[in-house]
């Protein structure tokens, strides 16, 4: 009997693959580990959370609460005891503190409690496959390449976030000690929205798009491509890599690869379209990021009432990152049978309608918690 147990459940990838599993009913019984107090608790926050999903009742039904494991990756000791992870086959790790904020639980979460319920599972003899989810950004790509899965790593101080460099180490400490876990790394490119929801799931990272728009400059060229995929694509990949009797690699990217990554323009005219405003594609600027904070006297003129400092500090990372141009190479998914990946204009609109009424300042409140 196949148990499928998987972490960060109430979040928004965790959410997708919980929302897809239930869907195509693949494995015999699921185990969610979920903060709450009790498991009813626990029941109302991964149905709350999978109506975002667009989760049918009947769906929604099939959690109960004997599918929560109670506990928390930043307090792993108080679940690790659970006789349940001994039955367990299949590990798809979301759980993650993804804040490009400084936020003091992202080495407590996503290194030192990830390392502990790492080697609990590692000692499950019945345990088929542990799937981490990282990020394709851990191995600080080259800018204007298109990067292939590699374990090598940078040393901190090329990270632009904390965040990445913690999916690095875990990543590379995970392989290092222990050698019977049967590991797999999946390294999801940027995640945005979901191809039918929109931005109903989060709102994460589609606030940055917005905001360059309504400021009509930034950092990056608009002929440069950036490497984006749907939360609901992502998803269905990491069951497929669960799934799998037999992977030939240990590192996959999940990505829209050379082929389906779009320039900032193509994106520029799709949400222009979805707005019903024109292109700012002719009176685009690009600038350095000096430009950027002479013009933070207009931030709350533009933006609404917002953290002016927040707002330099996020244009900043993101404009960083923008500039990479970088595409992650996706053959090796393919070759398992994956589909290809829609492209982020394909569904743009949707998540343009789901955003419409809320201000940057809200959205991007995802990203830096």
């Amino acid at each position: 009997m196949s148990q499928l147990l998987i972490t960060g459940a109430t979040g928004f990838l965790g959410g997708a693959v919980l929302a897809r599993s239930l869907s195509e009913s693949s494995f015999n019984t699921v185990l969610l580990l979920v903060r709450a107090n009790s498991p009813q608790e626990g029941v109302a926050r991964i149905r709350n959370n999978l109506a975002n999903f667009g989760c049918t009742e009947a769906q929604l039904a099939q959690i109960n609460p004997e599918n929560i494991l109670l506990g928390d990756l930043a307090e792993p000791e108080h679940f690790l005891d659970d006789e349940r992870l001994s039955s367990v086959t299949h590990v798809i790790n979301c759980a993650a503190v993804a804040s490009f904020g400084e936020n003091a639980l992202i080495w407590k979460v996503n290194v030192e409690g990830t390392l502990q319920f790492a080697r609990r599972m590692s000692q499950v003899k019945g345990l088929q496959r542990f799937l981490h989810v990282g990020t394709a950004m851990s191995c600080v790509p080259d800018a204007g390449t298109l990067v292939t899965e590699s374990m090598s790593s940078k040393p901190e101080e090329e990270h632009l976030v904390q965040y990445t460099w913690s999916k690095s180490t875990i990543e590379r400490m995970m392989s290092e000690q222990f050698p019977q876990l049967p590991l797999v790394i999946a390294r999801p490119s940027i995640v945005v929205g979901h191809s039918e929801q929109g931005c109903r799931p989060s709102s994460s990272i589609f606030w940055v798009f917005r905001m360059v728009l309504m400021l009509g400059k930034f950092m990056c060229s608009l002929d440069d491509k950036i490497d984006v995929i749907p939360v609901d694509y992502c998803a269905e990949a990491l069951l497929l890599l669960a799934k799998s009797d037999s992977l030939k690699e240990k590192i996959y990217h999940i990505s829209a690869g050379d082929v389906s990554s779009i320039r900032f323009a193509d994106i520029d005219e799709a949400m222009s379209s979805a707005l019903n405003q024109t292109p700012i594609f002719s009176n685009y600027e690009q600038v350095d990021y000096s430009e950027l904070v002479k013009s933070r006297r207009s931030f709350k003129s533009i933006y609404g009432p917002c953290n002016e400092r927040l707002m330099l500090r996020a244009m900043r990372l993101y404009g960083e990152f923008s500039m990479l141009n970088v595409r992650f190479s996706n053959e090796k998914l393919l070759d398992l049978g994956m589909s290809p990946p829609p492209r982020f204009v394909d569904y743009i609109s949707r998540c343009v309608e789901t955003t419409r009424d809320y201000s940057i300042p809200e959205l991007m409140k995802v990203d830096f918690k």
